[in-house]
Protein backbone atom coordinates (compact mmCIF):
# COMPACT_ATOMS: atom_id res chain seq x y z
CA UNK A 1 0.00 0.00 0.00
CA UNK A 2 1.51 3.32 -1.10
CA UNK A 3 -0.40 6.43 0.00
CA UNK A 4 0.46 10.09 -0.56
CA UNK A 5 -1.34 12.73 1.53
CA UNK A 6 -1.56 16.35 0.40
CA UNK A 7 -3.51 19.48 1.24
CA UNK A 8 -3.38 23.13 2.17
CA UNK A 9 -1.10 23.95 5.08
CA UNK A 10 -2.81 23.55 8.42
CA UNK A 11 -5.59 21.17 7.36
CA UNK A 12 -4.19 18.37 9.54
CA UNK A 13 -2.67 16.06 6.97
CA UNK A 14 0.38 15.39 9.17
CA UNK A 15 -1.80 14.06 11.99
CA UNK A 16 -3.66 11.88 9.49
CA UNK A 17 -0.42 10.58 7.93
CA UNK A 18 1.13 9.80 11.31
CA UNK A 19 -1.96 8.15 12.78
CA UNK A 20 -2.54 6.11 9.62
CA UNK A 21 1.08 4.94 9.76
CA UNK A 22 0.76 3.86 13.40
CA UNK A 23 -2.55 2.09 12.77
CA UNK A 24 -1.09 0.14 9.85
CA UNK A 25 1.84 -0.85 12.05
CA UNK A 26 -0.60 -2.02 14.73
CA UNK A 27 -2.07 -4.28 12.05
CA UNK A 28 1.31 -5.86 11.34
CA UNK A 29 2.23 -3.86 8.25
CA UNK A 30 5.87 -2.91 7.79
CA UNK A 31 5.52 0.86 7.47
CA UNK A 32 7.76 3.59 6.08
CA UNK A 33 6.49 7.09 6.84
CA UNK A 34 7.93 9.81 4.60
CA UNK A 35 7.99 13.48 5.57
CA UNK A 36 8.10 15.50 2.34
CA UNK A 37 6.37 18.57 3.75
CA UNK A 38 8.39 21.78 4.30
CA UNK A 39 7.13 22.00 7.91
CA UNK A 40 8.67 18.59 8.69
CA UNK A 41 6.48 17.83 11.75
CA UNK A 42 5.74 14.18 11.05
CA UNK A 43 8.25 12.96 13.66
CA UNK A 44 6.33 14.56 16.52
CA UNK A 45 2.96 13.31 15.27
CA UNK A 46 4.38 9.79 15.05
CA UNK A 47 5.56 9.95 18.65
CA UNK A 48 9.30 10.23 18.04
CA UNK A 49 10.93 12.12 20.92
CA UNK A 50 11.87 15.77 20.49
CA UNK A 51 15.51 14.92 21.27
CA UNK A 52 15.72 12.44 18.40
CA UNK A 53 13.59 14.52 16.03
CA UNK A 54 15.78 17.60 16.49
CA UNK A 55 18.83 15.67 15.26
CA UNK A 56 17.29 14.42 12.01
CA UNK A 57 18.94 15.89 8.92
CA UNK A 58 16.54 15.95 5.94
CA UNK A 59 17.85 14.13 2.88
CA UNK A 60 17.65 17.36 0.85
CA UNK A 61 20.07 19.01 3.33
CA UNK A 62 22.53 16.12 3.54
CA UNK A 63 25.21 17.74 1.40
CA UNK A 64 27.70 14.88 1.74
CA UNK A 65 25.12 12.28 0.66
CA UNK A 66 23.91 14.37 -2.29
CA UNK A 67 27.45 14.93 -3.54
CA UNK A 68 28.39 11.29 -3.01
CA UNK A 69 25.41 9.96 -4.97
CA UNK A 70 25.03 12.57 -7.73
CA UNK A 71 28.64 13.62 -8.21
CA UNK A 72 27.83 17.28 -7.67
CA UNK A 73 27.66 19.52 -4.64
CA UNK A 74 24.40 21.47 -4.20
CA UNK A 75 24.83 25.20 -4.70
CA UNK A 76 27.94 24.81 -6.83
CA UNK A 77 26.34 26.82 -9.62
CA UNK A 78 24.34 26.17 -12.76
CA UNK A 79 25.60 24.08 -15.62
CA UNK A 80 27.34 21.44 -13.52
CA UNK A 81 27.21 17.78 -14.52
CA UNK A 82 25.52 15.38 -12.12
CA UNK A 83 23.88 11.96 -12.22
CA UNK A 84 20.13 11.83 -12.84
CA UNK A 85 20.09 8.15 -11.78
CA UNK A 86 21.90 8.09 -8.42
CA UNK A 87 22.08 4.93 -6.31
CA UNK A 88 19.35 5.19 -3.67
CA UNK A 89 18.36 1.64 -2.68
CA UNK A 90 20.11 1.83 0.72
CA UNK A 91 19.05 5.33 1.79
CA UNK A 92 15.74 4.52 3.49
CA UNK A 93 17.40 1.85 5.65
CA UNK A 94 20.50 3.94 6.43
CA UNK A 95 18.77 7.21 7.22
CA UNK A 96 15.32 6.09 8.36
CA UNK A 97 14.62 6.72 12.06
CA UNK A 98 12.84 4.07 14.12
CA UNK A 99 9.65 5.20 15.78
CA UNK A 100 6.88 3.70 17.92
CA UNK A 101 5.30 0.42 16.79
CA UNK A 102 8.22 -0.15 14.42
CA UNK A 103 7.27 2.65 12.01
CA UNK A 104 10.36 4.01 10.24
CA UNK A 105 10.50 7.70 9.39
CA UNK A 106 12.43 9.14 6.47
CA UNK A 107 12.58 12.93 6.36
CA UNK A 108 12.98 14.15 2.78
CA UNK A 109 12.44 17.89 3.11
CA UNK A 110 11.58 19.94 0.06
CA UNK A 111 13.91 21.52 -2.46
CA UNK A 112 12.97 24.98 -3.66
CA UNK A 113 14.36 25.64 -7.12
CA UNK A 114 14.52 28.93 -8.98
CA UNK A 115 11.88 27.70 -11.40
CA UNK A 116 9.50 24.81 -11.88
CA UNK A 117 11.07 21.54 -12.89
CA UNK A 118 14.45 22.40 -11.37
CA UNK A 119 16.72 19.36 -11.62
CA UNK A 120 19.50 20.35 -9.23
CA UNK A 121 21.45 17.50 -7.60
CA UNK A 122 19.24 17.48 -4.49
CA UNK A 123 16.10 17.24 -6.60
CA UNK A 124 17.61 14.46 -8.69
CA UNK A 125 18.37 12.47 -5.56
CA UNK A 126 14.91 13.03 -4.03
CA UNK A 127 13.10 12.07 -7.22
CA UNK A 128 15.15 8.90 -7.65
CA UNK A 129 14.61 8.00 -4.00
CA UNK A 130 10.83 8.52 -4.12
CA UNK A 131 10.63 6.49 -7.32
CA UNK A 132 12.59 3.64 -5.73
CA UNK A 133 10.45 3.66 -2.57
CA UNK A 134 7.15 3.74 -4.44
CA UNK A 135 8.03 1.17 -7.08
CA UNK A 136 10.57 -1.18 -5.50
CA UNK A 137 10.20 -1.41 -1.72
CA UNK A 138 7.77 -4.03 -0.45
CA UNK A 139 6.14 -2.24 2.47
CA UNK A 140 3.34 0.16 3.30
CA UNK A 141 4.36 3.74 2.55
CA UNK A 142 2.57 6.84 3.86
CA UNK A 143 3.93 10.14 2.53
CA UNK A 144 3.06 13.50 4.07
CA UNK A 145 3.59 16.08 1.36
CA UNK A 146 2.73 19.62 0.36
CA UNK A 147 -0.04 20.54 -2.05
CA UNK A 148 2.14 21.01 -5.10
CA UNK A 149 2.96 17.30 -5.65
CA UNK A 150 6.54 18.33 -6.48
CA UNK A 151 7.96 14.96 -5.50
CA UNK A 152 5.64 12.95 -7.71
CA UNK A 153 6.36 12.50 -11.40
CA UNK A 154 5.05 10.34 -14.19
CA UNK A 155 7.62 7.65 -13.47
CA UNK A 156 6.54 7.49 -9.82
CA UNK A 157 2.75 7.53 -9.96
CA UNK A 158 2.57 3.89 -11.07
CA UNK A 159 3.54 2.96 -7.52
CA UNK A 160 1.06 5.25 -5.74
CA UNK A 161 -2.15 3.44 -4.82
CA UNK A 162 -3.98 6.52 -3.58
CA UNK A 163 -3.49 10.26 -3.29
CA UNK A 164 -5.53 11.66 -0.39
CA UNK A 165 -6.49 15.33 -0.56
CA UNK A 166 -7.26 16.58 2.95
CA UNK A 167 -9.65 19.52 3.34
CA UNK A 168 -11.19 21.47 6.20
CA UNK A 169 -14.37 23.58 6.15
CA UNK A 170 -13.14 26.60 4.20
CA UNK A 171 -13.02 27.92 0.63
CA UNK A 172 -9.20 28.06 0.42
CA UNK A 173 -8.90 24.45 1.47
CA UNK A 174 -11.40 23.37 -1.20
CA UNK A 175 -9.59 25.41 -3.85
CA UNK A 176 -6.32 23.71 -2.90
CA UNK A 177 -8.02 20.31 -3.25
CA UNK A 178 -9.22 21.31 -6.71
CA UNK A 179 -5.66 22.18 -7.75
CA UNK A 180 -4.35 18.93 -6.23
CA UNK A 181 -6.87 16.97 -8.28
CA UNK A 182 -5.87 18.80 -11.47
CA UNK A 183 -2.15 18.27 -10.81
CA UNK A 184 -2.77 14.59 -10.08
CA UNK A 185 -4.67 14.09 -13.31
CA UNK A 186 -1.99 16.00 -15.19
CA UNK A 187 0.70 13.51 -14.14
CA UNK A 188 -1.62 10.56 -14.72
CA UNK A 189 -2.69 9.79 -11.15
CA UNK A 190 -6.41 9.05 -11.17
CA UNK A 191 -6.76 7.45 -7.74
CA UNK A 192 -7.58 10.56 -5.72
CA UNK A 193 -9.67 10.52 -2.53
CA UNK A 194 -10.86 13.47 -0.46
CA UNK A 195 -10.97 13.47 3.33
CA UNK A 196 -12.78 16.12 5.35
CA UNK A 197 -11.01 17.09 8.58
CA UNK A 198 -11.73 19.33 11.60
CA UNK A 199 -15.47 19.01 11.03
CA UNK A 200 -17.30 20.56 14.00
CA UNK A 201 -20.95 20.86 12.98
CA UNK A 202 -23.48 19.49 10.54
CA UNK A 203 -23.11 22.77 8.67
CA UNK A 204 -19.36 22.11 8.33
CA UNK A 205 -20.07 18.61 7.07
CA UNK A 206 -22.61 19.85 4.55
CA UNK A 207 -20.23 22.57 3.31
CA UNK A 208 -17.40 20.09 2.77
CA UNK A 209 -19.63 17.53 1.06
CA UNK A 210 -21.28 20.03 -1.28
CA UNK A 211 -18.04 21.85 -2.09
CA UNK A 212 -16.18 18.64 -2.90
CA UNK A 213 -19.07 17.37 -5.02
CA UNK A 214 -18.81 20.56 -7.11
CA UNK A 215 -15.18 19.84 -7.96
CA UNK A 216 -15.87 16.16 -8.63
CA UNK A 217 -14.09 14.89 -5.54
CA UNK A 218 -16.66 13.47 -3.11
CA UNK A 219 -15.38 12.87 0.44
CA UNK A 220 -14.52 9.32 1.42
CA UNK A 221 -14.20 10.08 5.14
CA UNK A 222 -15.13 12.82 7.62
CA UNK A 223 -12.85 13.37 10.61
CA UNK A 224 -14.38 15.38 13.45
CA UNK A 225 -12.65 18.28 15.17
CA UNK A 226 -11.19 17.19 18.52
CA UNK A 227 -9.53 19.61 20.94
CA UNK A 228 -7.36 16.78 22.26
CA UNK A 229 -5.56 16.61 18.91
CA UNK A 230 -4.43 20.20 19.52
CA UNK A 231 -3.42 19.32 23.08
CA UNK A 232 -1.34 16.41 21.82
CA UNK A 233 0.38 18.71 19.34
CA UNK A 234 1.23 21.26 22.03
CA UNK A 235 2.74 18.50 24.15
CA UNK A 236 4.64 16.93 21.22
CA UNK A 237 2.78 13.67 21.85
CA UNK A 238 1.34 11.47 19.12
CA UNK A 239 -2.49 11.78 19.10
CA UNK A 240 -2.83 8.00 19.01
CA UNK A 241 -0.84 7.81 22.27
CA UNK A 242 -2.40 10.84 23.93
CA UNK A 243 -6.02 9.75 23.46
CA UNK A 244 -6.42 6.50 21.46
CA UNK A 245 -10.23 6.61 21.70
CA UNK A 246 -10.39 10.12 20.23
CA UNK A 247 -13.23 10.42 17.70
CA UNK A 248 -10.66 11.79 15.24
CA UNK A 249 -8.38 8.77 15.71
CA UNK A 250 -11.34 6.44 15.33
CA UNK A 251 -12.33 8.16 12.06
CA UNK A 252 -8.78 7.71 10.75
CA UNK A 253 -9.09 4.06 11.71
CA UNK A 254 -12.14 3.85 9.45
CA UNK A 255 -10.05 5.40 6.67
CA UNK A 256 -7.37 2.77 7.28
CA UNK A 257 -9.97 0.00 7.06
CA UNK A 258 -11.22 1.38 3.75
CA UNK A 259 -7.69 1.51 2.33
CA UNK A 260 -6.95 -2.02 3.52
CA UNK A 261 -10.09 -3.26 1.81
CA UNK A 262 -9.06 -1.59 -1.43
CA UNK A 263 -5.42 -2.65 -1.27
CA UNK A 264 -5.13 -5.83 0.83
Amino acid sequence: MKVAIAGKGGVGKTVIAATLSRLLAHDDYRVLAIDADPAMNLAYALGISADIASKIVPICENIRLIEERTGSRPGSGFGGIFSLTPTVNDIADRFGVSGPDGVRLLVMGTVRGGGTGCMCPANALLRALIQHIMLERKEAVVMDMEAGLEHLGRATIRGVDTLIAVVEPGAQSIETARRIKELALDIGLKKVLAVGNKVKTNEDKRFVEESLEKIGLPPSCMIPFDQRILQADMMHVAPIDFFPSSPAVQAIKELEAMLKERYP
